[in-house]
């Protein structure tokens, strides 16, 4: 097959793999991502590789593992000398576009001090040309937007819009659905990007570029604040939404590993004790991707409006999921898989009909985007990648010597505190854990902290961790080996095919 001439390349935030209806979710309904999956092919067994949002995002966009591009936390800076998917497609002469956000500091060295782009996380990708932003930190033209409609938006941080709530009592207090945004859906800024894409894409049908466009549209919703404008706050009963995985008490989680006590206990991530409480953000959760869901709906009917539905790729995933109570936390953080299990679909439009809603339940991850991004546009894949194109299982195959598990890392150092190190009583540069995930196991490994290994064929929930049973050492030994050689086969290759000889340069093909 030829090169895709478009590609449209859909980012959601915090998104559980699990949670949509095509997946047989007991809650969410998701008809056009269920629609854009008939079409196209979904991938039930894919796996952000860091968390939180920059760390994982710089895997998403380099392609490279969070112990090759080291953006350890959000605002760490992403290191000039890696390329990524937008650059690469520069030089084959497209113009990569960003409506939304792409959370990643530039590298400070050559930049002074004062330079503002330092002063925030919410960078942008460089290769990108930003059409619209809408993030948490910055204001931008959603706040514009909203000041011309009349809205009371004067603030500073775009975080201050995306929490105002309309006055009254809330479900737990005894209203009858979770208090709404004082923002309606139309205005909010969900719409707003989409409203940005549309016109993009309606400026692209006149323009008829050579080669073709390539747009990330990177969606905040359903990152928290977990506030959903009417309907949508209503979709779900707090009190029929599905339980948590976790032990009995906060104390019992903890019990398991000194990271869990310490993370249990963090007031960033442990989740509310007020069980109503926590029943109405999961209500508002999935009511916050059920309004997503509606807005790609409509993205994708102006697509095809504009005569552009079979000249454009689509791909739509996640950076990370969402703890949501599950393990007495909120947030994304850990070896959990509420955390890094995402959704993944993807439409090629040249593939045969054959392969279309085909579900693919091999382990992909988020460092196979960037090579897929530049296959589906017949360009090369760098060699410093550390993921694979995911094309051939587009077009019904599955490719030779496919990896067995998945990898990811957490790194839960604080640049700015010593907290987590006194806590736990290791270095600065120990804060770190790598989990590599199969079918049968999972194994998790702390650089100065005790293993966790779990049986997930006879503990899907991963309440018994066996590190210390003598009857699973084979298996963990097993396990142990095999995530040292996926570390020693990941590191940094970008010159190792080359040696110099009295010949000159030679490469390894």
């Amino acid at each position: 097959m030829g090169a895709v001439r478009n590609i449209l390349f859909i980012t959601v935030d915090q998104w559980r793999g699990e949670c949509l209806s095509l997946r047989g979710h007991p809650h969410v309904r998701t008809p056009h991502l269920d629609a854009l999956a008939r079409d196209g092919v979904a991938f039930v067994n894919h796996f952000a590789n860091a968390a939180p949002c920059a760390p994982s995002r710089a895997s998403l966009h380099t392609g490279l593992y969070l112990h090759n591009h080291r953006v350890a936390m959000n605002g760490t800076p992403l290191d000039q000398r890696h390329t990524n998917w937008a650059l690469e497609m520069r030089k084959a002469g497209y113009r990569p576009a960003l409506i939304g956000y792409t959370d990643q500091t530039p590298d400070p060295r050559g930049l002074a001090r004062s330079d503002p782009r330092l002063f925030t996380y919410e960078g942008v990708l460089p290769g990108l040309d930003e059409i619209a932003f809408a993030g948490m930190e910055k204001t931008g033209p959603w706040q514009a937007d909203l000041l011309a409609k009349g809205y009371p938006a004067d603030v500073k941080r775009e975080m201050e819009l995306l929490s105002l709530r309309a006055p009254g009592p809330d479900w737990e207090d005894g209203a009858p659905a979770p208090r709404p945004w004082a923002i309606k859906s139309e205005d909010g800024d969900t719409a707003f990007l989409i409203s940005r894409a549309k016109e993009f894409i309606s400026s692209q049908v006149s323009a008829r570029e050579v080669p073709g466009f390539v747009l990330h549209l990177s969606i905040l919703k359903p990152h928290p604040p977990f506030v959903a404008s009417e309907p949508w706050n209503a979709r779900h009963d707090p009190a029929k939404v599905d339980g948590f995985v976790r032990a009995p008490t906060r104390d019992d989680e903890g019990a398991m590993h000194p990271w869990l006590s310490y993370q249990v206990s963090n007031a960033l991530y442990h989740a509310p004790e007020n069980e109503k409480r926590l029943r109405r953000l999961k209500a508002v959760y999935y009511g916050l991707m059920e309004e997503t869901d509606h807005y790609l709906g409509m993205l994708f009917a102006h697509l095809k409006r504009e005569g552009l539905w079979d000249d454009t790729a689509i791909i739509v995933t996640s950076d990370h999921g969402e703890q949501m109570g599950d393990r007495h936390l909120i947030g994304k953080c850990g070896w959990f898989d509420e955390s890094f299990h995402v959704p993944l679909i993807i439409r090629d439009p040249r593939a045969p009909a054959s392969t279309r809603g085909r579900m693919v339940d091999a382990f992909t991850e988020n460092v196979d985007i960037m090579p897929t991004l530049l296959s589906l546009l017949g360009l090369g894949v760098p060699r410093a990648c550390d993921g694979r194109d995911l094309s051939p299982f587009l077009s019904g195959d599955t490719p030779r010597n496919w990896r067995t598990h998945a990898y990811w890392e957490y790194d839960f150092r604080d640049a700015g505190s010593d907290h987590v190190e006194k806590a736990l009583g290791i270095a600065y540069d120990a804060c770190h854990l790598a989990v590599l995930r199969g079918h049968e196991f999972k194994y998790v490994h702390f650089a100065s902290l005790p293993p966790l290994f779990f049986d997930r064929l006879n503990d899907p929930q991963e309440r018994r961790n066996l590190a210390g049973d003598p009857g699973h050492a084979p298996q963990i030994m097993a396990a142990m080996h095999a995530l040292l050689s996926h570390r020693m086969m990941h590191e940094d290759r970008t010159l190792t095919h080359l040696r110099s000889s009295p010949l000159g340069l030679m490469e390894r093909g």
